[in-house]
């Protein structure tokens, strides 16, 4: 017997930072993601083993099943996330697990994991629906977050997400701009810790509920937007804002200045994607500075 789990990936279109305090954010679950199939065995051990895009295996490792003790690994450091993650599920329900004899799990991503589109959400969305526990539960009592990501996981279509009181608000909506065709995702080639990112972010010191409405007020016309340079203009402020909080210099101003459209910074400030406007020429643009990851929108957004 066995069960099988499939969570969507996610980009965080506006909010980036903000999302934590509980600005309204904007956010698209992709095409890509990560399943979970878990199958039972005998062995008295849990064996799970994780693959890439590639179907390259890249971690292995054996549980206990009865104590989730580390019996065996390829990387220590990711078995003992795993093991925090499945004891806190267990700590929710009681049930997860009890009496099994031994599984065998295997978790297969859709995209590179470098890409930053989830390899954790996606995870903590599958182990959470296979142990019928609470995913933003889950998240947050294993690595917090502001939880959109979990958003995404669940939802196929792009969503409004709020974090009040400790409680996710989310709201499907609509968002197929008439200009979708202008609007690329482009890889920066390295992964951004997003730990780091939001230490430096809860350094910095800023008018909260300044920011709040302000980024509250771009994302609700974002979604609205009919024009390009409506969108464009929305982006760079939304740039422009958040430049000045994180003391940091766009992304457009220090790497790409000669760029004719415009351009976004998605996630944590100088990793992953970033959004950017512009015609078919943009993926040639990139490539010749190195930049070989450029998605459209259509092959993006689910």
């Amino acid at each position: 017997m066995e069960k099988e789990f499939y969570s969507n990936g996610k980009l965080l279109l506006s909010g980036e930072y903000v999302v934590l305090d509980g600005a309204l954010s904007l956010a698209i679950p992709t095409k890509f993601g990560q399943s979970l199939k878990a199958t039972i065995t005998n062995t008295g051990f849990l064996e799970w083993e994780s693959f890439d895009e590639t179907n390259a295996a890249w971690f292995n490792g054996s549980f206990d099943i009865k104590n989730l003790k580390v019996i065996d690994t390829t990387d220590i450091n990711v078995a003992e996330t795993l093991q925090g993650l499945l004891t806190e599920a267990k700590s929710q329900n009681s049930q997860f697990l009890e009496n099994s004899l031994g599984l065998k799990v295997e978790t297969k991503l859709t995209f590179p994991q470098i890409w930053g589109l989830g390899t954790s959400s996606t995870l903590i969305n599958n182990i959470a629906q296979w142990a019928e526990v609470d995913a933003y539960r889950l998240l947050w009592n294993a690595f917090g977050g502001s939880g959109y990501d979990i958003a995404c996981a669940q939802h196929d279509r792009a969503i409004l997400y709020q974090k009040q009181n400790n409680v996710p608000k989310v709201e499907e909506v609509t968002f197929h701009p008439p200009f979708a065709d202008s609007i690329y995702f482009v890889h920066l080639n390295q992964k951004q810790s997003s730990k780091e990112a939001i230490a430096t972010y809860r350094k910095q010191q800023f008018n909260s509920h300044e920011l709040i409405t302000e980024v509250s007020n771009i994302t609700k016309k974002l979604v609205n937007t009919a024009t390009l340079p409506e969108f464009e203009s929305l982006i760079l402020l939304h740039e422009d804002i958040l430049s000045k909080v994180l003391g940091l210099e766009t992304v457009k101003s220090k790497f790409f200045p000669d760029f004719e459209g415009a351009m976004k910074s998605l996630g944590a400030w100088g990793g992953d994607f970033i959004m950017v406007t512009g015609d078919a020429d943009v993926p040639s643009y990139f490539r010749t500075k190195g930049f070989e990851t450029v998605v459209p929108f259509i092959d993006m957004v689910l």
